[in-house]
């Protein structure tokens, strides 16, 4: 395929494809035998999961070998794999297997299995067999895959489903392990795409996803653009001289949409610029166009009541001449042969061997000339019975040849129905599926064309879809259902005047009109051909009238040919010089060549004609017709029977055409030296028919010898693509084991587990390195019995442990110590392969030393963490993530007064704690610290909350703590636990010191003196009394220098307090001083001392008393 032109479309292949979930867009059929596991996978390889495609795999399968296909593409893609049964329904993006021993086809969607002929040597095709199935089915969404394999199956598959409109792809030989599957079926010239199995994934989503796959277009869009579709018939028109003008527009579309789709390209424009850059493409679209399906024996019911109801009446009729039969459209020439092979056998039944030509015709040549060798692939097999193979085909290399004598009575030519001049006196037509493909207009042509070539009563074989139409007042009906029809006789003179016909289908008309060849060829101006010749006949009244060309080619013929004209044996000529009676040879062709060396008519007069019934005297005349330059030379002769008449007066002589004596005395030496020639020659032939037949005696002898010798071939040959099939599986296999072996090696290598398998007798089979830290084992010791070797393992005997598990078929786990101290856990599991069937014992050890480790470590630590969480003093309770009360110690049990059991499942809702603040409000039991902590995640506490206790019918007070507990990688808690102690007694205390207090502020309330309370770290003033108040108002949060000095910042110079505290920070007992207040201005008698507040910390106790009449009274006496 050459590389695309510039203005061809990209290729969707990367488009989102939304096929029906429940039907494929296509389905697939891979047909593959000897050396197609290989390209299978390649295939499916490249295949994206999701195409929406289903793919139907058609093997080859050897019936005594189960299939490990199923396993091995599973491991290739992520479809599903089905292996089909019967009933099956195909879905999208699924693969389906044929089994074994079996034929699959496939019927509105559903896969239908049955049983293939058990008979040895009997050749199989399940390939050809589903593939004919799947394009009845599914027509144009029907694609065929050929990969690798020997022998011609699926080369008829593929004819079929092109002959559906579906798509074909074939694997190229270079890659093909097996070439002749895809040689044969690229023979056929159908493929559309050869590719490696690689490259086929990628182009057939493309094709999947075109537009007109998909029908997102409508062939109306491409019918209407009438000059492309006219550019595309000029191009065929021109390359092959065949005018598709009149053919039917719904095929044409289908056909050219397909080859766009191919292509991939979506608009008609483009197609006709890559056609005429790819003159290639022309002769594709061309053989799809014609494409002719066809096979031996097609319709076996029809050719069944041709053989014993209508070609007997035929063969019995009573005919001096030789009997002709003619098949139209014959294409690769199965049905023209089968015709043969029916009427022979006819003949020897009934013992009338009757001189029989069957002329086959087709436009296609190539197709004629494979028709003409009568070679074809051993595929035929499937469609003609096993006594007529035998009789009429011989084994040829891995084909069948037909015999000499079914050939020599088929003569094959190429012919345009159309166009040429039909044979005449025929006695019977086939002309199958091909008036399907044309308009009314040429089917009735054709159809005319058929009742003048038949003979009175002659019997006319059309396709099942095909009748005569307008025709049928000129045809009886003999079988409806086979379309059998028998001439009535009724001739109808003259030209069908095709020319001046449009095709029924309007918009054909434009393109008809400008590129039909029979208008371009057979038109002057305005002027048609058939108004010319009726122009030129009425001057003339003829028996006979032919039209021929400038090479003496008959184009057409008006009347009787009898007497004048007749089909010439061997092969088909048009040459009217070979057509003519004996007496009109000369004078046709002398005047012929006169009349266009000088355009002028030409008249012979009296030409004496010998026939049975006397002479006869013949006038013949020919003139030019007239046409136009450009246009082809044209001639017509006009022939007719005359009385011998003398002239008359002085009328002017017609030129008479009269043979010399002397000529005619020479015609007569020549003809009887050519008759002595001939009685020599004849002679001779028959010496050598003689030789000749003794040659087929021993020909026939070693025929016979060959066929056994083929049918050993074929079964050999069959054995072994069954074999390369069930090899090539076993080596993928093999290769998987081998992998997996590798796989293995380094996984007990890699692993810390130490491995032993025993086989049934307890012998060695395998080990992993780390085993012989257990076993003293060496890889010599792989067969002895394990009771040989000896090993580490303290307090258990492993050998009776296996028997144990051997006979019982349960596996058992023990944790076993080894000399050097480690820790192991053994596990000893049966080994078993396929159901139920024992086949040893797989013993593994774990090194679990550190686990031993860490759970004595764990144990320890738990039993720490039990007696400490007994013995504590403070109460522990533990709660779960709604709150319910799951553990307590026996702490908590003894402060609360309640046992665990009165406890658990509680939560911190139950109305029997009556929990309070210490200002002795309730406290809600969502705001529990626990249930706080469980909520936020946070620790919570130390709080103090009151808890009524049942013994003491009051309540007690409690110090609680809440904390949390999570899980690794949890963002919520799991539990919390609380600790708490009874701090009833120092609640009490608390309040004896508070009272105390109170009461020791009430006395210094009283005393008449200034007295303060003044932290020692920060100066605040905590307490004054009454008499201080009194003088400095209220002192609330101001510190002592700001309150009792005036203007000062900071501490006093003279502080106190340093005197107050020795260095271990204790009370040094009271301190006196003296000073004067400027802002009272008054002397004070001070008597400091440390004391402990009431919160604990250390505070000055200071009293000041009021000296000033001492100071004055000492200062008067002085």
């Amino acid at each position: 395929m050459p590389s695309k032109s510039s203005n061809l479309p990209k290729d969707t292949a990367g488009k989102k494809h939304d096929a029906s979930p429940q039907l494929p867009s296509l389905c697939v059929a891979i047909g593959a035998s000897a050396g197609g596991l290989e390209a299978i996978e390649s295939f499916f390889s490249g295949m994206p999961s999701d195409s929406g495609l289903a793919f139907i795999v058609i093997q080859h399968l050897s019936p005594d070998y189960k299939s490990l296909m199923k396993e091995i593409l599973s491991k290739k893609t992520s479809m599903n794999v089905n292996r089909a049964e019967d009933g099956m329904k195909v879905l999208p993006n699924n693969i389906y297997l044929i089994p074994p021993k079996k034929n699959m086809t496939i019927f509105h969607g559903k896969l239908l299995l049955s049983d293939q002929d058990p008979l040895k040597g009997v050749l199989k095709l399940p390939i050809d067999i589903f593939l004919r199935s799947l394009a009845d089915d599914q027509g144009e969404k029907a694609v065929a895959v050929i990969l690798s394999g020997s022998g011609s199956d699926g080369m008829r598959g593929v004819r079929a489903i092109k002959e559906s409109g579906g798509m074909t792809m074939v694997q190229n030989e270079k890659s093909a392990k097996f070439d002749s599957m895809p040689r044969a079926a690229i023979s056929t010239g159908l493929v559309d795409f050869i590719l490696s199995p690689e490259e086929m994934s990628e182009r057939l989503i493309s094709y999947a996803r075109h537009p007109y796959v998909l029908k997102t277009k409508t062939t109306e869009k491409v019918v209407s653009n009438e000059d492309a579709l006219t550019r595309i018939f000029s191009l065929l028109r021109e390359r092959f001289k065949v005018d598709f003008t009149y053919y039917k527009p719904t095929t044409m579309n289908r056909r050219i949409e397909r080859r766009m789709s191919v292509n991939r390209i979506d608009e008609i424009r483009d197609y006709v610029a890559y056609m005429q850059n790819y003159p290639a493409e022309v002769s594709t679209l061309f053989k799809e166009l014609l494409i002719g399906v066809t096979r031996f024996f097609r319709d076996r019911d029809a050719f069944d009541a041709l053989r014993h109801e209508y070609l007997p009446e035929v063969l019995n009729r009573s005919i001096n001449r030789e009997m002709r039969f003619w098949v139209t459209g014959c294409s690769t020439g199965e049905e023209a042969y089968t015709l043969a092979i029916i009427a022979r056998e006819h003949m020897i039944e009934t013992g009338n061997m009757r001189d029989l030509k069957i002329f086959a015709t087709d436009i296609d040549r190539e197709a004629v000339q494979y028709a003409a060798t009568g070679l074809y692939p051993e595929s035929i097999i499937a469609d003609i019975p096993q006594d007529l193979l035998n009789k009429y085909f011989y084994k040829k290399e891995d084909n069948y040849q037909i015999t000499r004598n079914i050939r020599e009575m088929v003569v094959f030519a190429q012919h345009n129905l159309i166009k040429d001049p039909p044979f005449t006196n025929i006695e019977f037509i086939s002309c199958r599926n091909l008036l399907i493909y044309l308009q009314p207009v040429l089917q009735k042509k054709v159809l005319e064309f058929f009742n003048f070539s038949l003979n009175p009563d002659g019997i006319l074989f059309l396709g099942t879809s095909e009748t005569t139409g307008d025709m049928e007042d000129y045809f009886q009906t003999l079988h409806h259902k086979f379309k059998v029809y028998r001439s009535k006789g009724r001739v109808k003179k003259g030209l069908n005047r095709t020319e001046n016909q449009q095709p029924t289908d309007t918009r054909y008309r434009d393109m008809s009109l400008r590129y039909s060849r029979a208008q371009r060829d057979l038109r002057a101006g305005d002027t048609p051909f058939l108004e010319r010749l009726l122009e030129t006949l009425s001057e003339e009244f003829i028996s006979l009238v032919v039209v021929v060309n400038e090479h003496m080619e008959v184009l057409h013929v008006i009347g009787d040919t009898d007497g004048y004209l007749k089909l010439p044996s061997g092969k088909l000529s048009m040459d009217i010089s070979r057509m003519a009676v004996k007496e009109l040879t000369i004078p046709l062709s002398t005047g012929i060549q006169k009349v266009l060396r000088q355009k002028e008519p030409v008249r012979f007069s009296n030409i004496r004609v010998h026939s049975k019934n006397g002479d006869r005297f013949i006038d013949l005349r020919i003139k030019p017709l007239k046409s136009k330059k450009g246009q082809e030379e044209l001639l017509v002769l006009f022939m007719g029977e005359v009385e011998v008449k003398k002239p008359s007066g002085p009328e002017k002589a017609e030129q008479t055409y009269d043979v010399s004596q002397e000529a005619e005395q020479r015609i007569n030496d020549l003809e009887q030296e050519l008759m002595f020639t001939r009685e020599n020659l004849q002679a001779t032939v028959e010496e050598l028919e003689t030789s000749n037949e003794e040659l087929q005696a021993t020909n026939e002898e070693l025929m016979s010898s060959n066929e056994e010798l083929q049918s050993t071939n074929e079964e050999l040959q069959s054995t072994n693509e069954e074999l390369y099939s069930v090899n090539a599986e076993y080596q993928s296999k093999i290769m998987e084991l081998s992998e997996l072996h590798g796989d293995v090696d380094n996984l007990l290598s890699a692993s810390q587990m130490g491995n032993l398998l025993l086989d049934e007798n307890m012998e060695i089979r395998r080990f992993s390195p780390k085993i012989t830290e257990i076993f003293k084992l060496l890889d010599t010791d792989v067969g002895r019995p394990l009771i040989h070797i000896s090993h580490h393992i303290l307090d258990l005997d492993p050998v009776e442990k296996i028997k144990e598990v051997q006979n019982s078929d349960t596996p058992s786990e023990h944790e076993v110590r080894t000399k050097d101290g480690k820790w192991y856990l053994m596990r000893i599991v049966p080994y078993v392969v396929g159901p139920e069937v024992f086949s040893g014992t797989l013993i593994s050890f774990v090194d679990i030393t550190r686990i031993r480790e860490t759970e004595e470590s764990l144990r320890v630590s738990e039993e720490k963490h039990r007696q400490l969480f007994e013995t504590m003093a403070q109460g522990v309770i533990y709660q779960a993530s709604d709150g319910r009360i799951i553990s307590a110690n026996p702490a908590a049990e003894k402060i609360l007064g309640l046992s665990l059991d009165q406890m658990r499942g509680k939560t911190s809702m139950d109305p029997r704690w009556k929990m309070i603040k210490e200002d002795e409000t309730e406290v809600p039991g969502n705001d529990h610290p626990a249930m706080i902590a469980l909520k936020t995640g946070k620790n919570i506490g130390p709080v103090t909350r009151g808890v009524f206790h049942p013994d003491k019918n009051t309540h007690i007070w409690l110090s609680i703590t809440a904390i949390p507990l999570f899980r690794p990688g949890d963002d919520l808690p799991y539990q919390a636990y609380a600790t708490f102690e009874n701090i009833t007694e120092q609640k009490l205390a608390q309040e004896e010191v508070r009272l105390a207090h109170q009461r020791l502020l009430t006395v210094l309330d009283s005393i008449d003196a200034l007295i303060y309370v003044a932290d020692m770290e920060t100066h605040e003033i905590l307490f004054m009394n009454k008499h201080g108040q009194e003088i400095f108002g209220n002192v609330s949060g101001k510190k002592c220098w700001q309150v009792l000095q005036s203007g000062q910042d900071g501490p006093c110079s003279f502080c106190t307090n340093e005197k107050l505290l020795d260095a271990q920070g204790n009370s040094t007992g009271i301190y006196t001083w003296e000073f004067f207040s400027e802002k009272t201005n008054k002397h004070y008698q001070c008597f400091d001392r440390a004391i402990q507040w009431v919160d604990g910390r250390m505070v000055r106790l200071e009293s000041a008393f009021d000296i000033t009449p001492k100071k004055q009274s000492d200062n008067t006496q002085n």
